[in-house]
């Protein structure tokens, strides 16, 4: 203990350390376009650690990016290819199943990932500031992974049943680009509201499942009367999963209406998803 006789005062500072003071937004918060670009690294772990955690003590590992497509669509050949015997565009219904399952199952996934993105991780929301919406996003990417493996074994499919590849494999990017967006704009909001009504954990299996039926995966979206496509497009997997499908059957058509349909429908569906989202973001660390 020193002595009070030798206590010369407090020490000189020479430099005065940033200080970054927190605040919880009112109203609409816009985005902090700065703060994300510079929260990339932290993007690119959250990513590595959602995989990581997807594949952790499993048997197959990233073999279900494979294995879950590829059973559903020998399914859907014996229940919808040969029992219904329904239209499969020229194409073998297994090809024809499978290009609409590919990215069909990447986006099922992303999405029940991005809903309950902030529930599962709440112990990282808890302790630490960070710009949020890099859950659902770092979710909705990780999906990319299992996506790429699924159209390599998709062109392997391809190349056994004798269907040529063509040149307009690479527009895959682009719907892959839609289909991310799509899973990503209703994420933000069944995120935000997972936190608050934890009974929107229940609901996503329900909303994946009456999706699917509302997209052409099993049937094809021809059978739709011309009149009603634009309505129908507003399903922005409607317009991917037909782009997915024009990519490999010569004769099928570009589905321009459905894309410009469904890309409007995400667009506004993420602006109302980013403003719900932070609105609600000052409370996720107190009622998660």
């Amino acid at each position: 203990m020193t002595p009070a006789s030798d206590y010369l005062g407090p020490m000189p500072q020479t430099g005065t350390a940033p200080v970054t003071t927190i605040r919880p937004p009112r109203g609409w918060a816009p985005l902090d376009v700065r703060e994300y670009l510079g929260a990339h690294e932290l993007l690119y772990f959250l990513v590595l650690r959602n995989l990581k955690l997807r594949y952790k003590q499993t048997l197959l590992g990233a073999a279900w990016a494979v294995l879950q497509p590829l059973l559903t669509m020998a399914v859907f050949t014996v229940v919808f290819g040969r029992l219904a015997r329904l239209s499969s565009d020229g194409l073998p219904y297994e090809v024809f199943a499978l290009a609409a399952l590919v990215p069909w199952t990447y986006f099922a996934n992303a999405l029940a990932q991005a809903g309950n993105s902030l529930v599962d991780q709440q112990q990282l929301l808890t302790k630490i500031y960070f710009p949020r919406l890099l859950l659902p996003l770092a979710a909705v990417l990780a999906g990319l992974v299992d996506l790429a493996i699924s159209f390599v074994m998709l062109l392997v499919v391809l190349a056994w049943f004798g269907v040529e590849p063509s040149p307009r494999l690479v527009a895959a990017p682009a719907f892959a680009l839609l289909a991310t967006a799509a899973a990503f704009a209703p994420g933000l909001w069944l995120a935000a509201l997972n936190v608050r009504y934890r009974d929107v954990r229940y609901v996503i299996p329900f909303l994946v499942q009456i999706w699917l039926f509302a997209t052409p995966v099993a049937y094809s979206g021809s059978l739709v009367p011309e009149r009603w496509r634009p309505l129908y497009g507003l399903n922005p997997m409607v317009g991917v999963v037909d782009g997915f499908r024009w990519m490999i059957a010569p004769t099928a058509s570009f589905p321009a209406t459905e894309l410009a349909a469904g890309a409007l429908a995400v667009a506004l569906v993420l602006l109302a998803g980013l403003f719900v989202f932070r609105r609600m973001e000052q409370s996720f660390a107190d009622v998660v």
